[in-house]
C-alpha cells in the first residue's frame, strides 16, 4: 500500500508540475501583447484548462493508452508499480526544474524519456526503439515545425483579410513627461546631482504605445472584434492542451484498481490547475515577452495554430507537444513580423533536447532504487 500511495502523490506532484510549465502557454500572447494582465490571462488558462481536462475522460482514451507505456516496453514490465513510480518521479522532477529555470519544455518528451530511462534499467535491450522513433520521437519533432509554418500562413492570411475588410492600425502619439538625471559642475570642481523633468515624445504602433484597430464591422469595433477572437483562440488552446495532457499523466494511474479512472482524471486536473496558479510565473515571461514581440493579430494568428494541430493530434492520438507546438507558433509568427529572438529559441530548443536524457537518467536511477522494495 506503501508504494501505491507513493504512485498516487507522484502522479499528482507530474501533474502540479505540468501545470506549472504549461498552463500559461495558451494564453501566453494574451499576457506579451498587453490584451490581458497576468493574473486575468492565468484566471483564464486555468478554468479553460481544467475544461479540457474533464472532457478528456470521454474523448482522449487513445492517449491514455499510449503513455500507459505499452509498445515501448513489454507489458509485463508495465505493470509494476516501481516502473510508474519512477516514470512519475523522473518525468516530474525534470519538467519542475526546467519551470524554475523559466524554461518551458514537454512534458510528453519527459514522459517519454522516463520511460526509455526505466527501461533500459529494468529490461536492456527489451525497449522497443522502432516505435519509440516513429509513435513517439517523429510526432515530437515534426509539430514545431508545421507549428511554425501554419503560424506563417496564418498570420499572413489573417492580416490579408485585414487588409480587405479596410481595418486599419491605428497609430498614436505618446506624450509625456520624464525625469533625468542630470550632474550640475560646482565651484569647488565636485559635481552635484540632480533631476530634472523633460518633454517626452513618440510615435510608434507598440513599443511606446498600445497598438489598436480602427473601424467597425457591424456595429461592433474592430478592436472589440479582435479582442474577443483573441481570447477565445488562448481559451481554445489552453482547453486543447487539457484535452492532450491530462491523459498522458493519468496513465500513471492505470495500476491503481481500487480508483475509478474518473477520480484519476479529476485528481489530475485539480493538482494541474493548482500547479499554474502557484507557479507559471517565469514561463510566462519567457512566452510572452522573450520569444518575440507581438500585437493582438499575431498572437492570436498563433494560438489558432496552436488550436488546430492539438486538437487534431489529441483526436488521432498523436503524442505531439503543446509546449512544442505553441513556441513553435509563436516564432513562426515572429519569423513572419521580422521580431523573432532567435537567441531565446536556440536556448529553448536546447532545453527541449536535454529534456529526454535527463528524464531518462532521473528515471532510471529513481527505477533501480525502487525495483526491490
Amino acid at each position: 500500500m506503501t508504494i501505491v500511495a507513493a504512485l498516487f502523490l507522484a502522479t499528482c506532484f507530474l501533474a502540479y508540475s505540468n501545470g506549472a510549465n504549461d498552463n500559461f502557454k495558451g494564453v501566453a500572447s494574451l499576457y506579451g501583447c498587453g490584451a490581458a494582465s497576468y493574473r486575468t490571462a492565468i484566471t483564464w488558462a486555468t478554468i479553460t484548462t481544467f475544461a479540457g481536462s474533464i472532457v478528456s475522460i470521454f474523448l482522449a482514451q487513445a492517449l491514455l493508452k499510449r503513455f500507459s507505456g505499452k509498445g515501448l516496453v513489454p507489458d509485463s514490465f508495465v505493470g509494476s508499480e516501481a516502473f510508474l513510480l519512477a516514470v512519475a518521479l523522473g518525468a516530474a522532477i525534470t519538467v519542475i526544474l526546467a519551470t524554475r529555470l523559466g524554461f518551458p519544455i514537454s512534458t510528453t518528451h519527459a514522459l517519454t524519456g522516463a520511460i526509455v530511462g526505466c527501461g533500459l534499467v529494468g529490461v536492456g535491450t527489451g525497449v522497443n526503439f522502432g516505435a519509440l522513433g516513429k509513435g513517439f520521437v517523429l510526432p515530437l519533432l515534426l509539430s514545431p515545425v508545421v507549428a511554425m509554418l501554419l503560424g506563417v500562413l496564418l498570420y499572413f492570411l489573417f492580416r490579408s483579410l485585414r487588409l480587405v475588410c479596410g481595418v486599419k492600425k491605428e497609430l498614436c502619439i505618446c506624450v509625456g513627461s520624464e525625469e533625468r538625471i542630470v550632474t550640475v559642475p560646482q565651484p569647488n570642481s565636485l559635481l552635484a546631482v540632480r533631476a530634472t523633468s523633460a518633454i517626452t515624445l513618440s510615435v510608434d504602433e507598440q513599443e511606446n504605445c498600445r497598438e489598436r484597430y480602427a473601424g467597425s464591422m457591424l456595429g461592433v469595433t474592430a478592436q472589440q472584434v479582435m479582442d474577443g477572437a483573441h481570447f477565445l483562440s488562448a481559451g481554445v488552446v489552453s482547453f486543447a492542451r487539457g484535452l492532450n495532457d491530462t491523459p498522458k499523466i493519468v496513465a500513471m494511474l492505470l495500476l491503481l484498481k481500487w480508483m475509478d479512472i474518473r477520480w484519476g482524471f479529476f485528481a489530475v486536473a485539480m493538482t494541474m490547475a493548482i500547479g499554474g496558479l502557484l507557479n507559471a510565473r517565469r514561463i510566462a515571461e519567457t512566452m510572452s515577452h522573450k520569444i518575440t514581440a507581438m500585437n493582438h493579430g499575431q498572437g492570436f494568428s498563433a494560438n489558432v495554430a496552436t488550436g488546430i494541430l492539438v486538437i487534431i493530434a489529441s483526436y488521432f492520438g498523436l503524442p505531439v507537444s503543446t509546449t512544442h507546438v505553441s513556441v513553435g507558433a509563436l516564432f513562426g509568427t515572429g519569423v513572419a513580423t521580422g521580431q523573432a529572438n532567435r537567441r531565446v529559441m536556440l536556448n529553448i530548443a536546447l532545453s527541449w533536447i536535454i529534456t529526454l536524457p535527463c528524464a531518462a537518467i532521473i528515471g532510471g536511477v529513481a527505477y533501480a532504487a525502487l525495483r526491490n522494495v
